[in-house]
């Protein structure tokens, strides 16, 4: 990612570095729940489901925030919008260290997930201005190098504080390192010249922009494809960890490590993401990356073997993001003029999804069990990939 922010650098006023590591403090903190969900329904007395409502409280105005976020980075600047939402991050997640019931922890998740949703979606948006779309793939691809890196050392993190340290001791330095990169951020944006600096008055938000959006055929199968991505995946892996702490016994730590096999298999992507392109194009990142996420989650369903679960959750994690950036890259291109607006939208969807999909199977698990959550995933998530690549070939023959 070294030899991108360098290229980048000359064209852009903030390093691209910089923004991974902003990115990276974004999803550490959303996968670092993950391994801790079990011990901190412990610590409140509350069912595995019922707590998984702060991944909901944060996964839901996360994705909800966008429709703010986007037109507004569009208008006053996507740096300026980042860096005051990475302050607000950093402070709701500090917070989090001291709270007493998981009333108030959901609602500094919520506040903090509305904070975060300024950051990574608006990023994407900021680097589609300034990649032209033959080469934007690539250049996302390796700015998820940041986005896996957290996946990576969140879940591992979680484990290792959960095991010893304490669940609320990583929150809090979340926090702090947060409101550094913010503050390198400010320094940034503060020396823009005037050129660089978005004209005119923020004026009204309107939601008008999105309904124009939509009104595109290709544009409602990436926000539908996004948004069952999302309910499905994310959804059903928060509960991964759990599972895995109630049926064989293992530790915080072990758990924390084997989630971060997700993280190790978008990182495997986002080295290989040239070649991935070149050999499957779209339509086979799609049908390919669709195929390993379901046979993943239809194997830790049926085959009892924790072993297993290493190699599997590496599959998820590439399946995911063969998928996930593909329409992630072609939501870069559904408004050239307002990137901002479109990401948005896109990112909306996926965390809206999430929060929707958490709560959903949080139900299924407390009253039938994980396998059956598991077996729903596998099999929506194969109907979901035979749709999106028959959606990708008809609008590629019109």
């Amino acid at each position: 990612m070294g030899r991108l922010a360098k290229d980048i650098a000359g064209k852009t006023p903030v390093s691209l570095g910089l923004l991974g590591a902003a990115a990276f403090m974004v999803v550490a903190d959303a996968r670092v729940i993950d391994p801790l969900l079990h011990i901190i329904a412990e610590e409140f007395k509350v069912g595995v489901g019922s707590a998984a409502v702060i991944i909901s409280a944060y996964t839901i105005p996360y994705g909800l925030f966008q429709l703010v976020y986007g037109p507004l980075s569009d208008r006053i600047g996507k740096l300026k919008v980042i860096t005051v939402a990475l302050v607000a991050f950093a402070v709701g997640s500090a917070v989090c260290a001291f709270v007493s019931n998981i009333v108030i922890l959901t609602l500094l998740r919520f506040l903090t997930g509305m904070a975060a949703a300024g950051v990574i979606p608006v990023t994407l948006a900021y680097i589609g201005d300034n990649f032209p779309y033959e080469e934007r793939q690539a250049a996302i691809g390796k700015y998820l190098s940041a986005l896996v890196l957290g996946q990576i050392l969140g879940g591992s993190l979680g484990g290792i504080f959960g095991e010893y340290i304490g669940w609320r001791d990583i929150f809090l330095l979340f926090g702090i390192v947060s409101l550094g990169i913010a503050g390198l951020l400010w320094r940034g944006t503060r020396h823009l010249s005037d050129g660089q600096r978005p004209q005119g008055r923020i004026g009204r938000i309107t939601f008008r922009p999105y309904y124009q959006l939509l009104t595109q055929p290709i544009a409602r199968t990436v926000i539908i494809g996004v948004f069952v991505e999302g309910f499905c995946v994310f959804g059903a892996f928060a509960y991964i960890g759990a599972f895995l702490r109630d049926r064989y016994s293992l530790s915080y730590l072990v758990i924390g490590f084997m989630l971060s096999g997700f993280g190790l298999g978008g990182l495997i992507y986002s080295r290989s993401v040239k070649w991935l392109v070149r050999r499957l194009g779209e339509i086979g990142l799609i049908g390919v990356g669709g195929g390993l996420m379901s046979i993943s989650f239809l194997a830790i369903a049926l085959f009892q073997n924790w072993m297993l679960f290493i190699p599997l959750s590496i599959l998820i994690g590439l399946g995911f993001y063969m998928m996930h950036s593909t329409l992630q890259t072609q939501a870069t291109e559904l408004t050239p003029e307002a990137r901002g607006t479109a990401v948005s939208l896109f990112v909306f969807n996926l965390f809206v999804g999430q929060g929707i999909g958490a709560a959903v199977f949080g139900r299924i698990v407390d009253n039938f069990g994980y396998i059956y959550c598991f077996i729903v995933v596998g099999v929506a998530i194969a109907l979901l990939s035979i749709w999106l690549v028959k959606q990708k070939q008809n609008s590629d023959e019109s």
